[in-house]
């Protein structure tokens, strides 16, 4: 969560009083990019971080190394908590830092500052959806990672086949309401659902770890693998642009605009693991989409048209 790592950014830089981007990214197992962005949002929130360029430069925190919360000015203290307070709302472990930051503040600051913490905050649960909580596995799992000790699971891969493994957990992954552990295994580095962990015991075994390893690189090389047997099969649709947006929304970062067409359609290229699954996503559209190419999704098309068209017209016609 971006808050929390906000957080332990500045907590960072008060114990040394000057970090590189570098520095932040391996102390808090993020890209060297994420951590630039962080150290820019606490400054440009009026938080008293400022670079330095040159060698031997870095980000310093106004007043040194021993620089602390107390040290704030009120207009400072609220743009902390205006940053941090959002997180309170979804994370038990935000909220209890946002305790302890407003006792390290100075009296006549902290009303103002618990106020900027509760001015917003986050639901993460989508409109008809129903309230997700963190599932209880990934806090064992979490504890196992942080202790580096292996952990014993029994899991269900997508074929429904149960396996028992001894595995090294190396980091946990929240992405899209979807826990992932990358661990290290007999086979080399693996990558489980935790949702599809059916019980996991932790040992007293001591985790193995690489020494180069980061969870943000091997989880960003995890993603690239994934996105790409997503998108084997591409295809050239034709719509019009003001519904590019809602493809977008469908298809993600293997759907990107090639143009227009004659007729002012915005071309557009999409993709996906099958010719069925883009037919299935653009079935809905009926004429307002023309698939070009290739033959493949077009006859997927037609085969779901004439399916339907049998269905509630042969099947369930008026009369019938």
């Amino acid at each position: 969560m971006r808050a929390d790592r906000l957080v332990a950014t500045l907590l960072l830089m008060q114990s040394r009083g000057r970090v590189t981007a570098a520095e932040v990214a391996d102390e808090l197992e993020v890209s060297v990019a994420t951590a630039r962005r962080d150290l820019e949002a606490l400054s440009a929130a009026g938080i008293p971080v400022y670079p330095q360029s040159g060698r031997g430069g870095g980000w310093s925190l106004v007043g040194g190394a021993r620089t602390d919360l107390s040290g704030l000015s009120a207009t400072e203290a609220q743009a902390l908590f205006l940053l941090v307070g959002p997180a309170a709302a979804v994370s038990g472990e935000a909220k209890a830092a946002l305790r302890k930051l407003v006792r390290a503040l100075p009296q006549t600051f902290r009303a103002d500052a618990e106020a900027a913490a509760t001015a917003s905050m986050i639901d993460p649960t989508r409109w008809g959806e129903r309230d997700r909580r963190r599932p209880e596995m990934v806090d064992l799992l979490q504890a196992a990672v942080i202790r580096r000790r292996k952990v014993r699971l029994t899991y269900t891969n997508s074929a429904r086949q149960r396996s028992e493994r001894l595995v090294d957990p190396w980091g946990l992954v929240d992405k899209d309401d979807i826990w992932y552990l990358l661990a290290g295994t007999e086979r080399g580095q693996r990558t489980f659902r935790v949702d599809r962990i059916v019980h996991a015991e932790s040992t007293e075994q001591p985790a193995e770890r690489p020494d180069d390893f980061t969870l943000a690189a091997a989880w960003e090389e995890v993603v690239g693998e994934v996105e790409q047997r997503r998108s084997t099969t591409w295809a050239t649709v034709l719509i019009d642009a003001r519904f590019v947006p809602i493809l977008r929304d469908h298809f993600g970062r293997h759907c990107h605009r090639d143009g227009e067409d004659d007729d002012g359609r915005a071309r557009v290229r999409l993709a996906a693991p099958t010719p069925l699954d883009i037919a299935r996503n653009l079935a809905g559209w009926g004429s307002m989409v023309e698939v070009l190419e290739p033959r493949s999704v077009r006859a997927e098309l037609a085969r779901i048209g004439t399916e339907l068209a049998h269905h509630y017209a042969g099947e369930h016609g008026e009369g019938g």
